[in-house]
């Protein structure tokens, strides 16, 4: 074989092996992939993080969105099968005739098993002093022994309610650390609150 003949050949596959690994990148680029989440200050938690909550009108969403962006880790909504009116008032007596009849609403989403997180916020807007029943048909059943539980809320007055000690009642062996509570009317304006809050309980 001649050396032109040995160059073109050794030409060839470096050309073959740089298509290759160009393909394969471009196939990577377009698939699914597991990211670590980072939180605000650059750090990769070591913790596994789950938020999970109940909205009404979206302003619980708004804080836990907040949260989800300032910790990483996985965001979770609870939903119930039967939708809540539109009107307030209806919600508002719906809500209470749950809890009255200490109800458990069926779920349009759950999860099997909450094993893998090591810490959880619970989400929830104050309904008649504490969670909607639809947040107990969650939490009951699951294992949070070993977990760190945080709490957070929005309301129009009444902070955090019972929601932290009926957390603790439920999540049977969690830690559960101080909760946030923020009213409703500012929960698309409470990043800062979210923040400092998170700062304070040492989670970013």
């Amino acid at each position: 074989m001649t050396q032109v003949k040995k160059n073109a050949q050794t030409f060839s596959r470096r050309h073959a092996l740089k298509a290759t690994a160009a393909a394969l990148l471009t196939t990577m680029a377009g698939a699914p992939m597991l990211v670590c989440a980072q939180t605000a200050n650059g750090a990769t938690p070591q913790r596994k993080v789950l938020v999970v909550y109940f909205s009404k009108t979206g302003n619980t969403r708004a804080i836990a969105q907040e949260i989800h962006r300032a910790v990483g880790g996985d965001i979770f909504e609870v939903r119930t099968v039967q939708a809540y009116p539109e009107a307030y008032r209806a919600t508002v007596d719906i809500a209470r005739k749950e809890q009255d009849e200490n109800a458990r609403p069926a779920l349009a989403t759950d999860m099997d098993s909450i094993a893998q997180y090591d810490t959880i916020f619970i989400g929830y807007p104050n309904w008649w002093g504490t969670l909607p029943m639809a947040l107990f048909t969650f939490l009951e059943g699951k294992d949070f022994n070993g977990k760190t539980v945080v709490p957070f809320c929005t309301h129009e007055g009444s902070g955090l309610g019972r929601g932290p000690n009926d957390i603790k009642r439920v999540c049977v062996g969690a830690t559960v650390l101080d909760g946030l509570a923020i009213r409703g009317s500012r929960a698309s304006r409470a990043q800062e609150d979210v923040t400092d809050w998170l700062k304070a309980l040492k989670l970013i």
